[in-house]
């Protein structure tokens, strides 16, 4: 584990976006268990792929269609609330950085490291932004 001193910067780079820190298993079943879209980012130390993952996260939240509530979990720190987090993602591979969306507490969205590690900030961007639209739109 990193000194938290460390991490103040990483954190705050989702959480100044809104996206709110569920550092207990228990926050992260509260997150999920509410009805509607639910994107949980896990953050991550790892500066090439959570560098590009966090700014692709921000500038995805200024699409006009954006999940009812976004958390995030510190991979490798916040152990318990990650490793529940990632029990939602149901058989896939731990990886973190990643990003997920939920609907009423089931996976419908997944985008993991390999994907984030090759992709620019504006891809990550555009890719998310694509799922929200798809996956986060109320019906009228």
């Amino acid at each position: 584990m990193y000194p938290e001193i460390m991490l103040i910067p990483m954190r705050e780079e989702l959480t100044r976006a809104g996206i709110e820190e569920a550092r207990t298993a228990e926050a992260v079943d509260s997150a999920a268990a509410k009805p509607g879209t639910t994107m949980i980012v896990v953050n991550s130390v790892c500066g090439c792929a959570a560098g590009k993952m966090r700014p692709g996260v921000r500038m995805a939240l200024k699409n006009a269609v954006t999940p009812d509530r976004s958390v995030t979990v510190f991979a490798g720190q916040d152990r318990e609330a990650t490793e529940r987090a990632r029990s939602y993602f149901e058989g896939n591979p731990p990886t973190s950085p990643a990003v997920a969306i939920l609907r009423d507490g089931k996976l419908v969205y997944l985008m993991q490291r390999f994907v984030i590690e090759n992709s620019t900030p504006q891809l990550i961007a555009e890719e998310l932004s694509r799922a929200f639209n798809e996956l986060c739109a109320q019906a009228v």
